[in-house]
């Protein structure tokens, strides 16, 4: 049986297209691996690449992909929304088919190893391949970014499991294989980053609000708005609906609107139905039939994606 897996790759790129094409062209043409999604945000400066594929080809794939970013982008000179620490700021790894996750686990050592061999680059493992408690949440490791890596790799407590000190312009990897991780951002109407990181802190699990919810803001300058940006670490515990009106109940207090909301790269079918379900007054353990077209139909309709369609959805490459 073959071994499926999925890779997240972030990239501190999100402006020049070219740049990202040259990253991303390992994962192109390569039997085993299907580059499905580049998504690129010019205020977060910032790409979120997804691929899917056979464990091996996928390995290839992103050592290549993670030489050349080293190569091309130099963190001395990003300015972003987005936190980051690295030219490829984190590798997330989840097991899709025929692997589990201990063997996922494993996998993501042997990746950070190549990674580092490669470029130089130093790695900490996260999530659930961490080696220390430290190091299981990706925010921890990247508090302080690029800018304050060396002097915070100083420190026993924070160097890397590969390395010792910072790449000079490629900076510092987090790799690890995680659950399935939503990446969820809701539009507001307002511009003021402050009063919409307020908002995200009443919602998120440090300020408070739900566990599984990580939250911070983002002004998009090309269109004068603010985002709350979340992950969503367990989509079954804390769903889509519930990040969703607990941002709009929080922006009242504020007047402000939430106008749309997105799903950055992949989202699987039943994370949709299962908050879709509460906008239909239907009970959880309630069936709900939908093929994929009626599942984006309703998914805009209630949560008001824009930019969404059925190839956002895992169970489209599937089958």
């Amino acid at each position: 049986m073959e071994k499926i897996i999925e890779i997240v790759p972030n990239y501190s790129e999100g402006k020049n297209r070219e740049v990202m094409e040259k990253i991303i062209a390992p994962f192109k043409g390569l039997d085993g691996i299907k580059l499905l999604i580049l998504e690129m945000d010019a205020s977060y400066n910032r790409s979120v690449v997804t691929a899917i594929g056979e464990a091996e080809a996928v390995m290839r794939g992103i050592v290549e992909s993670a030489g050349l970013a080293a190569e091309l982008i130099d963190m001395g000179t990003h300015r972003g929304e987005h936190p980051r620490m690295g030219a490829l700021d984190v590798l997330p790894i989840i097991p899709i088919k025929g692997i589990d996750e201990k063997e996922c686990i494993e996998l993501s050592y042997i990746i950070g190893k190549e990674i580092h061999e490669k470029t130089g680059v130093p790695v900490y493992f996260y999530a659930k391949s961490a080696k220390r408690p430290q190091c299981e949440n990706l925010p921890d490791i990247r508090k302080g970014e690029f800018e304050g890596l060396e002097e915070k790799m100083k420190d026993s407590f924070w160097q890397p499991d590969l390395g010792t000190i910072p790449h000079p312009t490629a900076g510092a990897v987090a790799v690890g294989c995680r659950n399935f991780l939503v990446a969820y951002n809701i539009d507001t109407d307002s511009s003021s980053r402050k009063k919409v990181l307020r908002i995200a802190r009443r919602v998120r699990f440090s300020g408070g609000g739900y566990r599984y919810i990580q939250a911070g803001a983002a002004k998009l300058e090309d269109r004068n708005i603010c985002q709350v940006t979340m992950n969503l670490t367990d989509y079954g515990k804390t769903a889509l609906y519930q990040a969703f009106e607990a941002v709009k109940m929080e922006a009242r207090r504020y007047g402000i609107n939430v106008t749309a909301s997105e799903i950055v790269g992949l989202v699987p079918k039943e994370c949709l139905t299962s908050s879709l379900k509460y906008y239909l007054g239907m009970d959880e353990e309630e069936e709900l039939d939908l093929n994929l077209d009626e599942t984006v139909e309703l998914a805009k309709k209630f949560l008001l994606f824009r930019d969404f369609s059925k190839q956002k959805i895992i169970e489209y490459y599937l089958g």
